[in-house]
């Protein structure tokens, strides 16, 4: 199990200046999830983030976007608990 240095969970659509900001601080030893209205820009995120990416996959199922999960690491809420253990940080964005 690989430590994260900072988790960022964001759950701010694309639009959102927050968005564009997390991606942008976010490292290579971090990890970005993407949660709630923050899945609709899994595509923005894979293009832009430099660490590892995750989205939780109720949130994917809650607005239409199951069937394209294969695009993007996605996780459930106990894989949502292991990566904030895993973390030294957490940022909510």
């Amino acid at each position: 199990m690989t430590e994260i240095q900072t988790l960022h969970i964001l759950n701010k659509s694309p639009e959102h200046p927050r968005f564009a900001r997390c991606l942008s601080i976010a490292g290579p030893d971090d990890a970005v999830l993407l949660i709630e209205n923050g899945v609709l820009g899994f595509g923005a995120a894979s293009a832009s983030a430099s660490g590892k990416l995750f989205a939780l996959e109720p949130d994917m199922d809650a607005r239409g976007m199951g069937d394209q999960s294969g695009t993007v690491e996605t996780i459930n809420y106990d894989g949502m608990v292991e990566l904030t253990a895993r973390a030294k940080q957490v940022i909510s964005w």
